[in-house]
């Protein structure tokens, strides 16, 4: 994964503490895939997500108080359950925006790869950046 950071979206309020939060190479069989050989049928696929996040600093030891990368995981895998997606575009999009439905999240980064996808390589996919529009208030959260 790249690491350099997904910019904070222009008219983000809070007190200008940001985290990086990630899952990186979080396995998940889909349905996925436009080829007739790819329809009826689960294929492994592998998804790096970066989130900007306001940094719950003063949340102590309190893990109701910051975004937890154990849901951001199973609403990932919720999504994918969701059915046959033709595009690893599509579900990168939808991905981003059910993760974006939090507040706290100002920014993702998803990567999905497709390691079967094209013989003789390590695999093939997409990777998208989706941040806030301008104007969100971060502290109506």
């Amino acid at each position: 994964m790249n690491h350099s950071p997904v910019r904070i979206p222009d008219g983000v309020s809070g007190a200008g503490r940001y985290a990086r939060l990630f899952i990186q190479g979080l396995a998940i069989d889909a349905e996925i895939g436009a080829w007739t050989h790819e329809k009826g049928k689960r294929q492994p696929i592998r998804l790096d997500i970066e989130l900007t996040v306001l940094d719950q600093g003063d949340a102590g030891d309190d893990l109701t108080h910051v975004v937890c990368y154990s849901t951001v995981a199973d609403q990932v895998r919720a999504v994918v359950a969701r059915g046959h997606f033709n595009l690893v575009e599509r579900l990168a999009h939808e991905i981003a925006g059910e993760l974006l439905a939090d507040c706290r999240i100002l920014a993702v980064r998803i990567r999905i790869e497709k390691p079967c996808a094209i013989a003789d390589s390590d695999a093939a996919g997409i990777e998208i950046r989706r941040e806030r529009v301008p104007g969100f208030a971060a502290t109506l959260c």
